[in-house]
């Protein structure tokens, strides 16, 4: 009986062992006597026991690593890189999970080589560029590595996805520099078009206060133009009154001299009525009354004589 009962435990550990479940997203790689020998797709599958051995389980899933490393310009300038690697095994081949379970001893070594190979290939470009062409070439050093380290990730069984410069710096004295020569630049466009706003503020005020001008110029000639008319006028009309005064005189065989002393007392009347303050000094002797007067007669006699020899 005893025997009987190794005989099932025996036989129980092997079916036991015969069975094996592969996570989803992982391939199983088996090997016989150190030998590979088939691939284990995700779910359960049966091995042959104590023959088969299932060598390791490789993911098929995106793995992400950082990298943070430096590099050195052209014109000697030390740049530095932060980074994110994305990758994944290849495919599902047999060939590429062989190549991933049998290319390096373990996950450390494909870590080394794989971040050194990027270091590597970012290193060489950015070695043949100017520091102040570096951080407008992001995507082309992105396009130069993917293209560099490919066929060899290929090699080793996987796929670059992606890569990622998340942060590109310089030694703080270029980046002050940097940060100055920015500053200098915004300071010149900002004069350059307060410089424009003033030009154009001060060509506008100009054009304003020349058109103020003509326009002041043309009121004040028609205003001299109105007053000239009107002075004319006036004196036209005093005329025409003073003409039809005199006739009437005439058929009244009164002096005309009446006419002329009523104008003179009218005008000394106006003075004193608008003379605002103003002191006006006239000779009120009875000489210079008389000369007034005389003068006035004369006028008015020329003006008579005028007319009788037009008529």
């Amino acid at each position: 009986m005893t025997g009987v009962w190794i005989i099932l435990v025996i036989l129980i550990i092997i079916l036991s062992t015969s069975f094996v479940t592969i996570r989803q997203g992982t391939i199983g790689v088996v090997t016989v006597f150190g030998k590979y020998r088939r691939i284990l797709l995700p779910g359960l599958n049966f091995k042959i026991p104590l023959i088969e051995v299932l060598y390791s389980r490789i993911s098929i899933q995106n793995r992400s690593v950082e990298l943070e490393f430096q590099a050195v310009t052209v014109d000697q300038a030390n740049v530095y890189f932060k980074a994110m690697l994305l990758y994944s095994v290849l495919n599902q081949s047999e060939e590429a999970i062989k190549a991933v379970a049998f290319k390096f001893v373990d996950e450390r070594n494909l870590m080394q080589a794989l971040v050194r190979t990027v270091e590597g290939s970012i290193r060489a470009y950015v070695a043949t560029k100017r520091q102040s062409d570096v951080l407008i070439l992001r995507r082309e050093i992105v396009e130069h590595v993917k293209d560099q380290i490919d066929n060899i990730l290929e090699g080793w069984g996987y796929h670059l996805q992606d890569l990622q410069l998340n942060d590109i710096t310089f030694d703080d004295v270029i980046m002050k520099s940097m940060s100055q020569v920015v500053a200098s630049n915004n300071l010149k466009a900002a004069a350059e078009n307060e410089g424009q706003a003033l030009l154009i503020t001060k060509t506008k005020a100009a054009e304003a206060e020349g058109n103020a001008i003509k326009i002041a110029a043309e009121a004040e000639r028609q205003a001299s133009q109105l007053r000239g008319q009107g002075v004319a006028l006036f004196r036209e009309e005093v005329a025409k009154g003073m003409t039809v005064a005199a006739n009437e005189m005439h058929k009244a065989d009164m002096d005309t001299s009446v006419i002329l002393f009523t104008m003179w007392t009218e005008a000394i009347k106006h003075f004193s009525e608008n003379s605002k303050g103003n002191v006006i000094f006239l000779d009120g002797s009875a000489d210079s009354m008389q000369k007034t007067m005389k003068e006035m007669m004369s006028l008015q006699q020329l003006k008579t004589d005028e007319i009788k020899y037009k008529q």
